[in-house]
Parts: structure tokens; C-alpha cells; sequence
């Protein structure tokens, strides 16, 4: 399919990606979805997701891309795997340059591209994600039930996410590098008059440690001092970045954090330009609302390539 025309094309295959894919699929639109890696995105590092509508008993996050793609599948879904490098949006035909060399155009596009939580860099993340390293509390916090959690981060996301988790956990340590919150006062007010949230200052996380799962974390405060903390889980909760190192950010008027700002109906600054799901300016990010916006991002496309003839 490299170096082809379509009339559409969805760059990610997240849920966004294969909700747009499957909505353009049965269209019988003239579509293309393109996916660097596997398709599911961030929803496949989610060991289980309870809150998806539709799963009763919940389902694996591997499971849920299993099915959405192969719902998409049933209806002929036209996929491809390439890195996108670069793309040109500033002719009424968009273009899309791949790594190897390869170039793609299409009429419409849905930027599906997604985003990554912001890590902590720290040893033993990476080696204990999905084993008591989480980023998603309102994915993840049934499964703390009588346990002992941490918190990392200091505004509105990682605080409210705190007192989510005290529904389930017996205590939650929240640790923030400064000596405040970031959060609003509203939000503040709530955690701290919460019995079940206890309060580190001025204090990072080193290093997480543990064989099956996560069984402690070292701590650094400001004054050189360090320390451990036994816990059964921790979130880190401190913002995500955009997957956007191909878009010209300039053109689609990227907010400062290097999202897309789009309308109710996903329409981007550039005509015929949606996005959809993680990539797109906005303060939820579930799985349930990025499905529900690569199908809005279907219909906004189709009708403007019906006043394109």
C-alpha cells in the first residue's frame, strides 16, 4: 500500500484508531489505518480494565484490542504497519513520509497517535509496570483492595487520584518533590481531610524495588536523606506526553503541552484533519471516550469528503 492515494487515513491503530477503522471499514469507505507497532496502544500495558461498558466482568487490556480489532477485521479493515516520520499538511492533499523512504496521501486523516505516561526514569519502572507500577489509578485501584499504596505527583490528576484510591486501599502515601500541591484548592481540601492519605515533602522516588511485584520504593528528600517505603503498589501520576514527533505542531495550533486542539466533533485547525483519542487537548483520557471520539472522527470525515465532490 506504500506510496498509494486513499481518501482517508487513520495514523495509530489505539483504541481511537480501531474504533475510526472499524466506523470507516463498514462505511465501505476508501480507508487506510497505519500502525507503527501493535495495535491497541497504551491499553495493552493495562493488566485489566473493570470500567470498559459492555465486559460485566471486566477484560485484559490485550483482550479488549484483541476484540476491537478483530470487530474492525470483520468489516475488512485495511491496515498496514510503518513509522510515520514527518507529515505535510499544508496542501488540501495530506501527505505522509515514512522511515523507509515510502510516501502516502490521502483526502481526509484522523491523528490517532496517542500518548505515553511520563515515567520517572527510575530503576525497576520499567521491570515492574503491570506488577504494581501503574499509571491509571481509575484503571487499576480495584486491585489495592486492604493494601498499602504510593502516589507520585503533586496536581489535580494524581490527587484526585489519591482519594479514588482510598475507596479500595487501606492507605495511600502521596509523595510530592515540593513542599505544596499543584492541585486546586477544592481538590487539596478534600485529600488532606481525608484520614486514609498521608503526605511526603519534598521528596522524589530513586528506585522502585521488587521480584513479582512492587515491594518497595527508595526515597531522596531535599535535605540528601534517603529512606524506603514499603508499599503493595505505586501510581505515577505526573502528566503524559504526546506521541506528536511527526506532526507540525505549528499548523495544528498544538496547545503548550504539544496536544491537539480540536472541535466537538474532533475537526482540527486544518480542514479535513481530525484527532482523536490521547493526542487530542482535552482532560480525560479513558479508553471508553477515545472510542467514542474515532468514531466521531469518521463521520466528521466523511462529511467533508461528501462537499469535496
Amino acid at each position: 500500500m506504500a506510496n498509494s492515494h486513499h481518501k482517508l487515513i487513520i495514523l495509530g491503530g489505539g483504541p481511537a484508531g480501531l474504533t475510526a477503522g472499524l466506523y470507516a471499514a463498514r462505511a465501505r469507505m476508501d480507508h487506510l489505518l497505519v500502525e507503527k507497532g501493535a495495535e491497541g496502544g497504551q491499553v495493552l500495558l493495562t493488566d485489566w480494565i473493570d470500567n470498559y461498558p459492555g465486559f460485566p466482568d471486566g477484560i485484559s487490556g490485550f483482550d479488549l484490542a484483541e476484540k476491537m480489532l478483530a470487530q474492525a477485521r470483520r468489516f475488512e479493515l485495511n491496515s498496514m504497519f510503518g513509522n510515520v516520520t514527518s507529515l505535510d499538511l499544508s496542501e488540501p492533499v495530506k501527505r505522509l513520509q515514512f522511515e523507509d523512504g515510502d510516501t502516502l496521501s490521502c483526502d481526509s486523516l484522523i491523528i490517532c497517535s496517542g500518548a505515553h505516561p511520563r515515567p520517572l526514569g527510575v530503576p525497576g519502572e520499567v521491570e515492574l509496570t503491570g506488577k504494581g507500577v501503574s499509571y491509571c489509578a481509575t484503571c487499576d485501584a480495584p486491585f489495592y483492595r486492604n493494601m498499602h499504596v504510593a502516589v507520585v505527583g503533586g496536581g489535580n490528576t494524581a490527587v484526585q487520584e489519591a482519594s479514588h484510591l482510598t475507596k479500595f486501599a487501606d492507605k495511600v502515601t502521596l509523595i510530592h518533590r515540593r513542599d505544596e500541591l499543584r492541585a486546586t484548592k477544592i481538590v487539596q481540601e478534600k485529600a488532606f481531610a481525608n484520614s486514609k492519605i498521608d503526605f511526603i515533602w519534598d521528596t522524589t522516588v530513586t528506585e522502585i524495588k521488587g521480584t513479582e511485584g512492587v515491594e518497595r520504593i527508595q526515597l531522596l528528600n531535599r535535605n540528601g536523606e534517603t529512606s524506603e517505603l514499603k508499599v503493595d503498589g505505586i501510581f505515577v501520576l505526573i502528566g503524559v506526553l504526546p506521541n506528536n514527533e511527526m506532526l507540525p505542531l505549528d499548523i495544528l495550533k498544538a496547545d503548550a503541552g504539544g496536544f491537539i486542539p480540536t472541535d466537538l466533533e474532533t475537526r482540527t485547525a486544518v480542514p479535513g484533519v481530525m484527532a482523536a483519542g490521547d493526542i487530542r487537548s482535552k482532560e480525560v483520557r479513558q479508553v471508553v471516550n477515545a472510542a467514542g471520539e474515532g468514531a466521531t472522527a469518521v463521520l466528521a470525515a466523511e462529511q467533508y469528503l461528501a462537499n469535496l465532490s
